[in-house]
């Protein structure tokens, strides 16, 4: 078989300057696939970022349309990319060739809606307060501010969406669109997945006129911290484990000039079934909540891993329905073998704490991760204990038993941040329990109703985020159109003449966006 080498993107050009190969294998097998990679050297990691804060004046300084133009062209390349591409992808991941097409879609989705956001112009953000000459006591300057981007991102590819949360993810779409050059770091999982895709964005890159070192790509171990720790790098995006999107961010954080980690790193996503649900539907919620639990072997940071309900012979014997399904589902293959270590490592630690009991679940064993259910004491919620807030990564979910409605709020304050919060219930149930609303409003990015959080939709209102652990910074979100305003920051014009303003806070408004105009919503000229 031909062996292909795998390349560090530096500045639009492929560098293989390190000696050290790294090798790609199947993720079903464990067998070493006909792809080798190379180790990003020090002097390759510093080259990638300053390739990337020399492209950064001639990117950020093009029009939005031309930036648009660039992420339409990244996603016609992405759709471009045929079977032997998908192929590549199942064989490093284990994960089906639907969900990777469907995945496809929505990666090359992504970069079309952000294009559609640079067209409309919002994220600009335009506000102008005319000058107030003759305000008394003190006359009152002209302002106008817009948003710019803010300089090079590191983007940290995710193990468990090859497509969507890496190369060309959702991180690397905002980043761009908000006129940011990107250094990404590629997943040791899918480095050659990452291979094809970087390919295809440095095509277009190339068809519409970029400037070389608007994309840049490593491969390897520890170049991370170099990576974060480099001076041209001025924000990072992150999708994984807590440990290492804490470690990352205190890596920023010590930085003489500290940057921002925008890092999503771990979620339990509650869910709370009611009791008129359970009197209503309790055996549609059970066959419902189970495909939840084991969807893509759990391997999705809004897997349900935990749900509460209150104490009652219905929620026995709903918990009875659960474990009953869960017994019945086949193991599946993880992404990778350290995935399954670390599942393995989580399932330890439930059936070795005193307070929690295993329900249903064939022992874990050999290459595949078996779904697994448990029931715990509520007062390890309550208390805080790290065993029900750690998040397990796969197919698993824990039981817990309330006494009463007091009891359901009591456990809820208990819980740390989340991305995802379900209630399941029927409207009396809404009715009786509003003040859990509120509550999770505290604690959650998106709270769903009658729904299951594995499944994210990529709209202008959606919010992939949450109070820490969930995610370093609450006030962003790494999925949907609020995703740029990570990666951008206000700048303030007082006093310029029309003729220097940049062409949003223009009097003649000729990108015909809306702004704020003297606390006023406006497209017309001043």
């Amino acid at each position: 078989m031909t062996q292909i080498l795998g390349h560090n993107y530096i500045g639009g050009q492929r560098s293989a300057a390190g000696s050290v190969k790294l090798q790609s294998v199947d993720a079903s097998t464990g067998e070493a696939l006909p792809h080798d990679f190379v180790q990003a050297t020090p002097e390759e990691v510093d080259a990638a970022a300053k390739a990337a804060a020399v492209a950064y004046p001639a990117y950020r300084s093009l029009s939005a349309e031309r930036r648009a133009q660039f992420l339409d062209a990244i996603a016609d390349e992405l759709d471009a990319l045929g079977d032997d591409f998908v192929a590549v992808v199942c064989r490093e991941t284990a994960l089906p060739a639907g969900r990777i097409q469907g995945e496809r879609g929505r990666t090359s989705g992504q970069m079309r809606l952000f294009a559609k956001v640079l067209r409309r112009g919002d994220f600009y953000g335009a506000r102008i307060d005319k000058a107030l000459p003759d305000r008394q006591p003190l006359p009152r300057p002209d302002l106008r501010q817009y948003r710019i981007g803010l300089g090079p991102v590191a983007v940290f590819g995710a193990s468990n969406f090859p497509l969507a949360f890496s190369t060309a993810g959702g991180d690397t779409a905002s980043a761009l669109a908000a006129g940011c050059p990107v250094v990404f770091k590629a997943h040791s999982g899918h480095m050659a997945t990452a291979e094809r895709v970087a390919d295809a964005i440095l095509r277009a890159a190339e068809k519409t006129g970029m400037p070389a070192g608007v994309f840049n790509m490593i491969y390897g171990g520890g170049v991370g911290e170099a990576l974060v720790k480099h001076p041209a790098i001025q924000a990072v995006g992150f999708t994984g484990s807590l440990k290492g999107g804490r470690a990352l961010c205190d890596m920023a954080a010590a930085r003489a000039q500290p940057i921002p980690v925008f890092a999503e790193m771990s979620s339990i996503n509650p869910v709370i079934v009611l009791p008129r649900a359970l009197e209503a539907r309790s055996e549609t919620v059970a066959r419902d909540l189970t495909a939840s639990v084991i969807q893509g072997c759990g391997q999705f940071c809004t897997n349900p891993g935990l749900v509460i309900g209150i104490r009652s012979p219905q929620f026995s014997a709903f918990v009875q329905q659960v474990a009953s399904l869960i017994d019945d589902q086949p193991a599946q293959t993880m992404l990778n073998a350290g995935t399954l270590s670390s599942y393995g490592k989580g399932l330890h630690k439930l059936l070795a704490h005193p307070g929690v009991t295993h329900l249903a679940g064939s022992t874990q064993q050999g290459n595949q991760a078996q779904p697994q259910l448990f029931k715990a004491d509520v007062g390890l919620l309550i208390d805080g204990d790290e065993v029900l807030q750690e998040e397990i990564f796969g197919p698993t979910t824990v039981f817990v038993e309330v006494a009463d409605q007091a009891q359901l709020s009591a456990a809820l304050n208990g819980l740390h941040g989340q991305l995802t919060a379900t209630i399941i219930g029927e409207p009396a149930d809404f009715e009786q329990f509003g003040e859990l609303t509120p509550l999770l409003e505290q604690k959650v990015g998106r709270i769903l109703l009658n729904g299951y959080p594995t499944g994210v939709e990529v709209c202008d209102s959606m919010v992939h985020g949450g109070p820490f652990p969930a995610t370093s910074d609450a006030r962003g979100t790494s999925v949907g159109t609020l995703a740029i305003d990570r990666f951008l920051r206000p700048v303030c014009f007082q006093n310029y003449p029309d003729s220097l303003l940049p062409d949003a806070l223009k009097n003649g408004n000729p990108l015909w966006i809306q702004r704020l105009v003297d606390g006023q919503p406006s497209r017309d000229a001043l």
